[in-house]
């Protein structure tokens, strides 16, 4: 098991400002087919201690290997910390997590400046974000501020401290969890930050039968915390992520993710749509579940199947729809069944029969 670390908690006690993140060069891609081998493998690893929450575990998967960060929102005790951490252990990834708290500040995350009196020297000592696998828990508990300082780490893999800048570790993913069901003592994210986490996951309450497992696994393993094993590291999952990049899509599925994005832009009940980057999420997280299921092309299924969890946290909705209770997965799937999909027979197969 990785132990948690609190905030003030680093894997070492200092490092160079020149520091370069841990795989400096581009690993060679792995085919598909293996990467969708070591793929389900890491999902079976991770389902034998997580329990029914395939579809969001999938999904989750999938936006690690597309490079993005995930954001789980549900109630609590639905397994959500457990599963970001089984996850990092699977891939083999450095886990560390911090729980957010209203007096967080944003050096608890980036780290800071510290007077060495054997030196007298100023040294950087890094903060929990350094590491592959970063889990902030509750994030909305945490102050606009300090959730602010994940901000370049998301979008750069860096991190920015008294004017000098340090790179994170490579591969690096953040997973935050939040509690939608609160509002007080809550700071709710900004759309900017909303728009850094490439899916927004629900995990839901598990069947009869899924929660009865829960309680018979905790009885069967006779303490409290379940742990995974690796079925990757670091090394491999950069290679695998290689694999998922070196797989074209045909130009109808880029217009159809398009499409779908801008469909968003003119529904009578959004405020502001999804911006390009909602499209590109949709095409790169359909593209490694393309992967996943062992394709080395995507289909329009493949779109459908992420366009809620990608793009309706990405909406703003009028004040009319919210006080109707329209959600924005509701107008998501909406978007869907009415915006035609491509062509049954894709850009290369039409230039193979001319």
């Amino acid at each position: 098991m990785i132990p948690d670390t609190s905030s003030t908690a680093t894997s070492s006690t200092t490092t160079s400002t020149t520091a370069s993140p841990t795989t400096a060069t581009a690993p060679a891609p792995l085919p598909v087919t293996e990467v969708a081998r070591l793929g389900a493998e890491v999902l079976n690893r991770v389902e034998s201690v997580v329990v029914g929450m395939r579809e969001p575990l999938h999904i989750a998967l999938a936006t690690v290997l597309a490079g993005g960060h995930v954001l789980f929102e549900d109630v609590p005790g639905l397994g959500k910390t457990l599963a970001a951490r089984s996850i990092a252990s699977a891939v083999g990834l450095d886990f560390r997590r911090l729980q957010c708290t209203p007096d967080l500040l944003p050096s608890d995350i980036t780290g800071s400046f510290v007077y060495v009196p054997s030196t007298a020297e100023f040294e950087f000592r890094p903060g929990p974000v350094f590491t592959g696998l970063f889990l902030a828990d509750e994030i909305n508990r945490t102050s606009p501020k300090t959730q602010s300082a994940l901000l370049e780490a998301m979008a750069e893999g860096q991190v920015s401290v008294e004017g000098r800048s340090f790179p994170l570790p490579r591969p690096f993913h953040v997973v935050a969890t939040a509690n939608p069901i609160e509002s007080e003592g809550t700071y709710a994210l900004p759309e900017a930050q909303l728009d850094r986490f490439m899916v927004r996951l629900g995990v839901g309450y598990p069947d009869a039968d899924g929660e009865t497992q829960v309680l018979l696994a905790r009885v069967a393993r006779r303490h409290e915390v379940a742990t995974v094993e690796p079925v990757t590291d670091a090394a491999t999952l950069l290679a695998m992520q290689a694999g998922v990049e070196s797989v074209d899509v045909d130009p109808d599925i880029a217009a159809y993710c398009v499409r779908l994005a801008a469909a968003t832009r003119r529904h009578r009940s959004v405020e502001v749509g999804a911006s390009p980057r909602g499209s590109q999420g949709l095409l790169l997280v359909a593209r490694a579940l393309a992967v996943l299921a062992g394709r080395d092309f995507v289909i329009p299924d493949d779109v459908k199947r992420v366009a809620v969890p990608v793009l309706a946290h990405r909406l703003t909705l009028t004040v009319q729809a919210w006080t109707s209770g329209v959600s924005a997965a509701q107008v998501v799937l909406e978007v869907v069944s009415s915006v035609p999909g491509p062509p049954a027979v894709g850009t290369r197969e039409r230039e193979a029969a001319d």
